[in-house]
Formats: C-alpha cells, structure tokens, sequence
C-alpha cells in the first residue's frame, strides 16, 4: 500500500515509518496539514493515518475537506484524545478506524490491513487466488498446503494486485504502490520483482500485457 502518515511527534513519527517501511508499504510522512493537502494533491493512497492535533490546525478539519470533497481513501486517526465523545466525533466525520495513543505497533499494523481488506471488498483474511491461498493477517501464501516464503517486497507487490482483482496495473501504480517520495527506484525495479513473483507464484499467475502494465489471473 501507499501510507500518508501525518504526524507532528518525531519520534512516534520515526517508529510508525520503520514499522510500515519494514512490512514492505511504501508511506510519505508529514508533519502538517498543509504538507498533507499538498501530498493529497499530487499522490494518490491507499490509505491516510491522521494525528488530529496538528501544529497548523486540526486533523479533524482535514477528514471534513476530504469527505466534503468527496474523497473516499481510507482514513485511520491516531491521537492521545481518549475521550468517548472525541472518538464519536472522529468516526461521525469519516474516520474509518480511531487508534489511541500509546499503541501497539502490531495493533496498529492489524487495523491497517483489516480496513484495506474492507475497502478491497473482501473483509475476509483467507482469500483463494488462482491456484494460491491467502492469509492477508499473517501474511502467508501457500498452493496446495506448500508454504512460499516472499520477502516484504514481494509481498507488497502481491497486495497491489490483490487489492485490484483482475485490474491491469501499469509500472508507474506499482512503484508508486511499492516507493515513498524520494526512493530511488532503479529502471527495471518491477520487473525483477515481478520476475521473482512468477519464480514463487507459477509463471501463470501473472500476465504481460506489453507496455501496459501486469494483471494477476483470478
């Protein structure tokens, strides 16, 4: 997935970016709203988390521009508000998660995939993908009762297809999918990774579709 993290604390700022880094997402971080509704514009996520106590404003505000606006990315809040009656308000504006801070990481990783699998339209884990079995929660693939191990990479690359089931997904979407501002991305980056998926997957399980992009067979 592709993250925008806004969030004003450097260090829970620095440990939310590993962790996200490190499970193979690409994620943008910012530290304000106006840094954030210049990401927005240009960029398109999977996913926003949002901190509501902003040093420009408040995040509450940004969620009502972006629903108002019309913008469905997912938007998970992360802030130390632990009152009832703010957690009400953000789910009200169209939060789709509200965590409270100090967090497990773990936790907030679970609730990270738990609503990208809603919003892919399949809240269910266990997913069969052609000849694959799919644990979205623990990240496991398996045919046949045989276990494939992929790294991070490579299984943030297989998330981008299975989010979009039978989509064709161009090399610029997979980088932008796989890459946070300012990576450097070699020219042939996707295809070695793609390269590597067939090797696990079966050649079959994804289709060249010559200078358009890759599509996962269903």
């Amino acid at each position: 997935m592709r993250i925008l993290l806004v969030e004003d604390a450097e260090g829970l700022g620095e440990v939310i970016q590993d962790q996200i880094a490190d499970e193979g997402h690409a994620i943008d971080w910012v530290q304000t709203i106006a840094h954030a509704e210049a990401s927005l514009h240009t960029t398109r996520y999977d996913l926003i988390l949002l901190d509501l106590m902003l040093p420009d404003g408040s995040g509450i505000d940004l969620l009502k521009e972006l629903r108002h606006c019309g913008t469905t990315t997912p938007v998970i809040i992360l802030t130390a508000r632990d009152q009832i009656s703010d957690r009400i308000n953000g789910l009200n504006e169209g939060a789709d998660d509200y965590l409270v801070k100090p967090f497990d990481l773990s936790e907030l990783s679970a609730r990270i995939a738990a609503v990208s699998r809603r919003y892919a339209g399949n809240p269910n884990p266990l997913l069969q993908v052609g000849t694959l079995q799919v644990d979205l929660t623990r990240h496991l693939v398996s045919r046949d009762g045989v276990s494939i191990n992929l790294t991070a990479r490579e299984w943030a690359l297989l998330e981008a297809f299975i989010q979009r089931p039978g989509a064709l997904l161009s090399k610029a979407q997979l980088e932008d999918h796989l890459y946070a501002f300012g990576a450097e991305i070699e020219s042939n980056t996707i295809e070695v990774y793609i390269s590597r998926l067939r090797k696990k997957l079966g050649r079959d399980q994804l289709e060249t579709v010559r200078g358009l992009g890759y599509r996962m067979r269903r």
